[in-house]
């Protein structure tokens, strides 16, 4: 159901209210049992994007919660236009000098305590670390810098997109399930994609002909929950999980919409997680979002269901 309004109406400015929403944010978080915010950051071989609100974080001690960064080093394009062609910011990854120089900035984050370690070792998510074709050489540089600093390396987790999958296990440390990209794309019955692909395709061509905008995808989000709350879970692998999804404010009717989304049905699906890392040294379980508004991912109240999926949060956690 579009617009998602923030409950009270609170909409924010992340660059011109950041410290104070970023408490308010951070206090939200822990009051609910949310461990720590996962960043992204827009990296491109030494330029960057919206990168003031994590600096904002960083500088600011006072705002109490755990964070760590997720390089989402994707080039940027016109995606939500239908452009995928159209580069509007390329990604390209450098040598030597230009790792030292993206070392160098996260090192400012990473002597934060309260940037999120494993076994003194700073926690880097990639969300595509299998486009970066150097990265054995990227990541032994990085574990050098950081030994230097004081740390035992750098701990590396590569997403688990609906893309290629990283296949160098040496590279990295740990990946994370991107949702629900990565169950769309890869777990989902033959059956099932045969009849989204082909309802996808029915709507595509009535839309050409006769020139209406109905709403091209959608899927149960029933789907994505099985998917996730099947599958087997390795020690180095850390779940995902969504609330909701809805990104047509972004992309209007070729846009994609999770029906029959419920805080009671999240719950489920954050309990059988709960299950399936009890007694894990790390059970993180990676929630999409916080704060994503523009695709209807979001954990922050609004004004149809309120608190309720932080309160399935926070029951789930109070439990453990």
């Amino acid at each position: 159901m579009q617009p998602r309004v923030p409950l009270d109406s609170r909409y924010y400015d992340l660059v011109n209210d950041g410290l104070q929403t970023l408490k308010w944010q951070a206090d939200l978080a822990k009051k609910y049992g949310i461990y720590g915010f996962c960043i992204y950051q827009y990296w491109f071989s030494g330029r960057q994007l919206m990168e003031r609100p994590a600096e904002i974080l960083r500088d600011h001690p006072e705002i109490d919660i755990n964070y760590c960064i997720c390089w989402a080093n994707e080039s940027w394009t016109r995606t939500w236009y239908g452009l995928e062609s159209e580069v509007l910011m390329l990604q390209e990854y450098g040598g030597e000098p230009e790792w030292r120089k993206h070392f160098e900035y996260l090192l400012g984050f990473f002597r934060d305590e309260r940037y999120i370690k494993i076994d003194n070792r700073p926690v880097l998510m990639i969300y595509r670390s299998f486009d970066i074709e150097k990265l054995p050489e990227m990541r032994a540089l990085f574990d050098k810098l950081a030994r230097e600093a004081g740390f035992d390396g750098v701990y590396i987790i590569s997403g688990k997109t609906a893309g290629e999958q990283e296949s160098r296990e040496d590279c990295i440390d740990a990946k994370y399930y991107f949702e629900p990209g990565f169950s769309l794309k890869h777990d989902i019955s033959p059956v099932g994609k045969f009849c989204y692909n082909a309802r996808v395709a029915f709507l595509s061509v009535i839309n050409r002909v006769f020139k209406t905008k109905l709403l091209e995808r959608r899927i149960p989000i029933e789907r994505i929950y099985r998917a996730i709350e099947n599958r087997d879970y390795a020690e180095d692998e850390f779940p995902g999980v969504l609330a909701r999804w809805d990104n047509t404010p972004r992309r209007d009717y070729k846009g994609l919409l999770y029906t029959g989304a419920n805080p009671a049905s999240f719950k489920r699906c954050l309990e059988t997680l709960g299950v399936k890392l009890e007694g894990r040294k790390n059970d993180f379980v990676i929630i999409n979002a916080m704060n994503e508004w523009g695709e209807g991912a979001m954990l922050e109240p609004d004004e149809h269901e309120g608190y309720s999926y932080l309160e399935a949060v926070a029951e789930v956690c109070h439990r453990r």
